[in-house]
C-alpha cells in the first residue's frame, strides 16, 4: 500500500498566467507487520492540468462532436487520461510531465516530487453557473506494474484578469537584484511579480472615484436621486450607494437593491432562440422608507463569486437591480399636522394606491488577489489517495 499526498503550497486559487506549484509525496507506511520484503514498487507517475467544460443540455446547444476522432487508447486502463470518467469535455490541457519511473519505497520511506506548470493565460475562469461550468483540476496518475492507473485529482480555482497578458514589464530595473549568469533570471522575476502586478492593476482600476448621480422617477413624477461613487469593483469589496428622497414629488414607501449576475448564452449556442437570461442574486437590501429623507445600502461582493467574463459560449455580467414601491397619493396626506392634540392617536391607512417599478444599473466586477480568495475557497490545498 502506498499513500499519495498532493499539496498546493500557496492555496487553491491562482491567476491565469501564474505558476502552479504542487508537492507530491509518495509514502510506504510503516506498520507492525512490515518486513524488509514489504517494499512497494510504482512503475511511473505523471501529472497534468486540464480544464473541464460542461453545459446544460436544456440551455446550451453545442455542435455535434466528431466521432471519427475516437481515441482507442482512452479505453485502455493503462493509458494516462487525466479526464477519464469526468463529465463534459476537456477544452484545455497542459503537456503531461513525468514525475518518476520505477520508484521503490521501503517500509516507512517516502519520496517527494515538485510539479510546476504555468497556467494558460488565454483560458476561461473557473465558473459554476446555471448553464455552463468551467472546472480546473490537477490530475496525478500513478501505476503499479500490470495494474490499472490510479488518479488523484486536485481541484483549484482560476481567476482571469484581462489586460495582464498584454502588459509589458519595465526593462530598466537597476534597483532590483539580478544575476547575469542565469539566463532564466528574467523569466523567474516575471513570474514572481505577476501577482503583485495584478494587485497593482486592480488597485488602479477600482480606486478611481467620481460622483454618479441618477434621477429616480416614474410616470407620476420624481421619486428621488441615487448616488454612487464608482461602478468598478473587485470581488470582496462592498458596493455602497445612497438615496435622497427629500426632493421627490412622489413618496417612496419601500425600496430594495439586489446585487445580481446575468448569465447569458451566445446566440449561436442557445438551445432555443430568445431564451431568457439566467439571474443569480448574491446580496440584497430591503428597506421601508416612508418619511425618510435619506438612506443608504452596502452590499458585499462574495470572494467566492466569479468576476465578469466572456467566452465564445457564455457571458457573465454584474448589475444592481432596484425595485421601488411608490404611493399614488400626495406626500402631504402622509404628514402629521403640527397642531394635533396630544390625546389624538394617529394610525396608518389600511389601503393605499401604489405603483411599482424597477431599474437596472450595470457595474463591473474584477478579480482580486488570489491569496485573499484562497481564504474562503471551498477547495482544499491537500488531497490524498491510497494505491
Amino acid at each position: 500500500m502506498i499513500e499519495v499526498l498532493a499539496k498546493l503550497g500557496r492555496g487553491p486559487v491562482f491567476l491565469a498566467g501564474e505558476v502552479l506549484e504542487c508537492v507530491i509525496t509518495f509514502t510506504n507506511p510503516l506498520s507492525a507487520s512490515s518486513t524488509s520484503a514489504s517494499s512497494e514498487m510504482l512503475a511511473w507517475a505523471s501529472a497534468q492540468i486540464h480544464c473541464q467544460f460542461h453545459a446544460s443540455e436544456n440551455r446550451v446547444a453545442l455542435p455535434p462532436s466528431d466521432s471519427s476522432k475516437h481515441d482507442v487508447q482512452a479505453e485502455n486502463e493503462t493509458v494516462f487520461v487525466p479526464n477519464r470518467g469526468e463529465r463534459g469535455q476537456c477544452i484545455l490541457s497542459t503537456p503531461p510531465k513525468i514525475l518518476f519511473c520505477d520508484l521503490r519505497l521501503d517500509p516507512g520511506e517516502s519520496k517527494s516530487y515538485s510539479y510546476c506548470e504555468t497556467l494558460p493565460i488565454d483560458g476561461p475562469p473557473s465558473f459554476r453557473g446555471q448553464s455552463v461550468k468551467y472546472v480546473y483540476k490537477l490530475t496525478i496518475g500513478c501505476q503499479r506494474v500490470n495494474s490499472p492507473i490510479k488518479l488523484l485529482r486536485v481541484p483549484f480555482r482560476v481567476l482571469v484578469l484581462h489586460g495582464l497578458k498584454d502588459y509589458q514589464f519595465p526593462q530598466d530595473e537597476a534597483v532590483a537584484p539580478s544575476n547575469p549568469f542565469l539566463e532564466e533570471d528574467e523569466g523567474l522575476k516575471k513570474d514572481s511579480r505577476l501577482a503583485d502586478l495584478a494587485t497593482e492593476l486592480l488597485m488602479v482600476a477600482t480606486s478611481r472615484r467620481s460622483l454618479h448621480l441618477y434621477n429616480i422617477s416614474n410616470t407620476r413624477g420624481k421619486v428621488g436621486t441615487f448616488c454612487i461613487f464608482k461602478t468598478v469593483y473587485k470581488i470582496g469589496e462592498d458596493v455602497i450607494g445612497t438615496f435622497n428622497f427629500s426632493e421627490g414629488d412622489i413618496p417612496c414607501l419601500q425600496f430594495s437593491v439586489s446585487l445580481q449576475t446575468e448569465e447569458s448564452i451566445q446566440e449561436e449556442f442557445q438551445h432555443r432562440r430568445g431564451q431568457p437570461i439566467s439571474f443569480s442574486t448574491h446580496a440584497r437590501h430591503q428597506e421601508a422608507c416612508l418619511h425618510t429623507a435619506q438612506s443608504s445600502f452596502s452590499l458585499p461582493i462574495p470572494l467566492s463569486s466569479t468576476p465578469g467574463f466572456t467566452t465564445n459560449i457564455v457571458s457573465l455580467k454584474w448589475r444592481l437591480h432596484f425595485e421601488f414601491v411608490t404611493s399614488g397619493e400626495s406626500a402631504r396626506t402622509c404628514l402629521i399636522r403640527e397642531s394635533q392634540s396630544e390625546a389624538v392617536t394617529w394610525t396608518g391607512v389600511e389601503q393605499m394606491e401604489v405603483d411599482t417599478f424597477s431599474w437596472d444599473l450595470p457595474i463591473k466586477v474584477l478579480p482580486t488577489n488570489p491569496i485573499l480568495a484562497s481564504s474562503v475557497s471551498q477547495f482544499s490545498s491537500t488531497n490524498s489517495i491510497t494505491i
